[in-house]
């Protein structure tokens, strides 16, 4: 008996299985309602760059903090009407949801600095966003972010799974049900 499942064990590690993060699109797809329907979920998952960001003390800090977690990666701009608008329903599911196996993180692009970040999120109320940079945008480059804001979704092995194009409303019932449904274990 133990022969067997060693041999089912190394089989499924051959093969690529982890059902600790399998996803199963249709079923995640079909909990997309309103917003959500922009959320497009890949066939497999796509490695993420290493890429250093900048938190608000100044200190260097990467997704690989992350690792673990499924994480909303959110790129904005302090500029970007759009952004404004999504930022407090990002904030909203991450009080709401947050915790040892999901993070929403934010991540402002390009020249904008710390002191605009922080105004934004004190002019919006938002409190339970990390409050990171990609100063010189190469994260965002590196991932083909070409408009803001785009969300992706990443697993916990810190792959993309799901991208987003433009603003929605993180903390609708139907993202809830999405997120709901990765970290759920199976």
């Amino acid at each position: 008996m133990r022969l067997v499942r060693s041999i089912v064990l190394y089989t499924a590690l051959c093969l690529g299985a982890n059902t600790a993060h399998a996803v199963d699109i249709a079923a995640l797809e079909a909990l997309r309602e309103d917003d959500m329907k922009k959320l497009t979920f890949h066939e497999e998952a796509h490695p993420v760059p290493k890429a250093a960001l900048v938190d608000a003390t100044g200190a260097t800090r990467s997704l690989v903090d992350y690792r673990g977690k499924w994480v909303v990666l959110n790129f904005w701009a302090p500029w970007c009407p759009p952004c404004r608008a999504e930022m407090p329903s990002l904030d909203r599911l991450q009080a709401q949801m947050g915790g040892a196996d999901f993070a929403v993180v934010t991540v402002a692009t390009g020249r904008g600095n710390m002191t605009q970040v922080t105004r934004m999120f004190d002019d919006l109320g938002v409190r339970d966003l990390p409050r990171l940079r990609d100063p010189d945008s190469a994260l965002a480059r590196q991932m083909g972010v070409m408009g803001l804001p785009v969300t992706v979704i990443l697993d916990p092995e810190g792959r993309e799974i799901a991208r987003m194009q433009g603003d929605a409303e993180w903390d609708s019932d139907s993202a809830k049900a999405i997120v709901s449904a990765l970290i759920t274990p199976r």
